[in-house]
């Protein structure tokens, strides 16, 4: 028997925090990088060598289907004479990353429905491009939206940013519940991760190192609108309830994952130990979320099988991982291996994109996210399927004021 089925109360204390999902968009660029289509453009420019035949081979068996790109192979970015630099790295993400990040919080605002004045706050992340000011805002300008929002924008946490984004916003918008205003705050992650092919391609050729972040990455910008349930406007349905979250650092892994500057850009780090790292991590953490929150202790919900999931598909041997250790089966983790065979790993945007392909295919009452990004950092989530996205119920505005007459 697990720890949490001994649990007979929360501890510590649990509030709920009345956090409520109104809306998720996706964008991703129109071209599909196929597995064949990476090797056309190695052997472009780079001669074949026992490093570069090694990853060309590990391409093959990624169980990525396509990948989505800003551009095919022949695009200029990536066929020049030299790889391209920092500054034309910067130009491509400020034209191609704010519209897709446009695109998709476009997609999020209109599912949610309400009105650009509302949104108080943005939380944006991205790990392709260190802009001042930050690619957010120009997504400000261009959407519309009042010139006193509140910006975060989080650097250096990588494919776990999105709900590293997610958790931030959670706190700021608990801070305006403390002081009874409304917060809706438009969460964003955008990467462009298929200009560095050439990058990497480079060391691989230079260093001969096994660099298989070449493989798996590709791009993509995700929103969603998260609200605090204060409102004047009964009519918001929500799409999902954020129970409760947690943040990890597994000791001594800040050399296993990571994404590091160089002159021609960025470089992938991604050690063989990461797959097990990341499995290993998730059974403590998931015990100790699900033990915290009183809904989840109450229902008896202790295993993992009783979750559908939004995993963060970082590989093939990370999804596989933790769906053996955690005893699952595929159709719950099925979200995750259908975005992974169909766009690849966008690295912070990833997750929000798994979260809306799972609400398509009609999820369990509860779900769990979970992420991992460098340090290396595990973000987790417990989240409840709300009955408005289904058949109807109360508003959170309603809920919470019935609260307060209680």
């Amino acid at each position: 028997m697990s720890k949490i089925e001994n649990h007979t109360k929360v501890t510590p204390p649990y509030q709920r925090p009345y956090l409520f999902v109104y809306g998720v968009g996706v964008e991703y660029p129109p071209y599909q990088i196929e597995s064949q289509d990476l090797a056309t453009l190695a052997r472009r420019f780079y001669p074949s060598t026992p490093a570069l035949e090694k990853v060309l081979t590990i391409n093959e068996y990624t169980g990525i289907e396509s990948r989505s790109a800003i551009g095919n192979i022949d695009h200029p970015i990536v066929n020049g004479e030299d790889p391209p630099s920092i500054a034309e790295l910067c130009d491509i993400f400020l034209d191609h990353g704010v519209k897709l990040s446009v695109a998709a919080c476009q997609q999020a605002i209109e599912q949610w429905g309400g009105d650009l004045s509302e949104i108080t706050h943005i939380v944006a992340t991205t790990c392709t491009n260190s802009a001042n000011p930050g690619f957010d805002h120009f997504v400000v300008k261009e959407l519309g939206l009042n010139t006193n929002i509140e910006k975060v924008l989080l650097h250096g946490i990588g494919c776990s940013g999105g709900l590293g984004a997610l958790r931030t916003a959670a706190n700021i918008a608990l801070g305006s519940s403390f002081r009874r205003k409304p917060a809706r705050i438009l969460v964003l992650a955008c990467e462009i991760s298929s200009t560095f092919v050439r990058s990497e391609l480079e060391s691989i050729h230079r260093d001969q190192d096994i660099r298989i972040g070449v493989t798996l990455f590709s791009d993509c910008a995700s929103a969603l609108v998260l609200g605090n349930g204060f409102s004047d406007r009964i009519e918001e349905q929500p799409l999902l309830e954020l129970l409760g979250w947690d943040h990890r650092i597994i000791d001594d892994t800040e050399k296993d994952l990571g994404f590091d500057v160089d002159p021609l850009g960025w470089k992938v780090v991604l050690t063989q130990r990461v797959p097990k790292l990341a499995t290993a991590a998730v059974p403590a953490m998931f015990e100790d979320l699900v033990s915290s929150i009183p809904e989840l202790v109450e229902a008896r919900k202790f295993k993992a099988s009783d979750y559908d999931w939004a995993l963060h598909p970082g590989g093939a041997t990370i999804i596989s991982g933790i769906q053996s250790s955690m005893r699952l089966t595929e159709e719950h983790l099925r979200a995750s291996y259908e975005v992974y065979m169909a766009h690849g790993n966008s690295s912070s945007a990833t997750i929000f994109s798994v979260l809306k392909r799972l609400l398509a295919n009609q999820p369990s009452e509860h779900v769990v996210g979970c992420s991992f990004g460098p340090g290396i950092a595990v973000e987790m989530m417990a989240f409840r399927l709300c009955q408005s996205s289904r058949a109807g119920t109360d508003s959170p505005a309603e809920t919470l004021v019935a609260e307060d007459v209680d």
